[in-house]
């Protein structure tokens, strides 16, 4: 067979192919290359439009939490000023609650002292003159009991008279120049001879002074109410069986309510079964710095309902 000779052509379409791929990649490269340097820079400028964009929040939130402080600093403020006016509310009301109370015991304290000026020029209690027969009464006061009990003011204004206390008490026990037994405590109720608690000491000439001596030195801080006394000596010692009276001494009354006490003294001082007294409660009003007056008022009443005397002594 015979062959056949074929002339070669350089500008084929096969070349053309070849070249035309090879132009077109060459494109593309450069597309890509160039596309690249656009997508950095946009990049670049995108990451510093964001760092300009979290200082501009930056500076917001910093602005946003000095204005969050002040409004806290302000509210603290405020609210600081609000309790110091709260406060203050309370008081006004304190000092309205305390003057209403100091008019109405201005009051009490004004009949109080009208009584007082009316008892001031009445003597101090004196000792009988006759020993041989007791009397029936002495300088208004009943001296028939066979027991005796004091209940004696042992706070600091009546500590700075306690030589005239203690005389005006011996001058009580003088009048009366035999008892059967006689005991003091102070107006909480507190005995002047723990060991006598409960029992009567025996009236003995040497046992009166030895009493006495020991009194001039008691200190015993109380609050200026006989209510604790009264309670313990009619609990105590009140006996149907015996006769008993009771010597309230004291200057100033710092209890509230009258009305309390002598209720409570009606019911303490009667007998259930008869519906009379236990005790006759007298009382002596002494004068001291201060004073308002109010122990003349109570112990005016009390020894009136409680079949007693009340004396007010002299400032002297």
């Amino acid at each position: 067979m015979k062959r056949r000779n074929r002339s070669l052509e350089i500008f084929s379409l096969s070349f053309l192919d070849l070249i035309s791929c090879g132009f077109g990649a060459v494109v593309l490269l450069i597309l890509i290359s160039k596309t690249g340097e656009d997508v950095s820079s946009a990049s670049i400028q995108e990451a510093q439009d964001i760092v300009a964009q979290l200082t501009l929040m930056e500076k917001r939130i910093a602005d946003n939490l000095d204005h969050l402080s002040q409004l806290q600093e302000e509210r603290n403020v405020k609210q600081e000023k609000a309790l110091t006016a709260e406060n203050e509310l309370k008081k006004l009301s304190a000092r309205q609650a305390d003057a209403q109370e100091a008019d109405q015991k201005a009051d009490e304290d004004l009949q109080g002292m009208e009584l007082v000026a009316q008892s001031l020029n009445r003597a101090s209690i004196q000792p009988a003159t006759n020993t041989k027969k007791r009397d029936d009464e002495v300088g208004g006061i009943p001296v028939d009991s066979d027991y005796i009990l004091f209940i004696v003011d042992t706070s600091g204004s009546m500590q700075s008279i306690w030589p005239k206390v203690t005389k005006e008490m011996q001058n009580i026990l003088k009048i009366h120049p035999k008892v059967k037994g006689f005991q003091i405590m102070n107006d909480n109720g507190l005995h002047l001879i723990s060991a006598y608690r409960g029992k009567w000491i025996p009236d003995t000439a040497n046992r009166r002074a030895n009493v006495f001596n020991t009194f001039k030195s008691w200190r015993s801080n109380s609050n200026s109410s006989p209510v604790e006394g009264l309670e313990v000596a009619l609990r105590t010692y009140a006996k149907p069986q015996i006769s008993l009276s009771i010597y309230i001494l004291g200057d100033e009354y710092s209890g509230s309510s009258f009305d309390a006490v002598i209720d409570r003294l009606n019911v303490l001082n009667r007998n259930k079964a008869t519906g009379g007294l236990l005790a006759k409660i007298h009382a002596v009003g002494f004068v001291s710095a201060g004073i308002t007056g109010r122990f003349s008022v109570l112990m005016r009443e009390v020894t009136k309902q409680n079949g007693g005397t009340f004396l007010a002594l002299s400032r002297k």
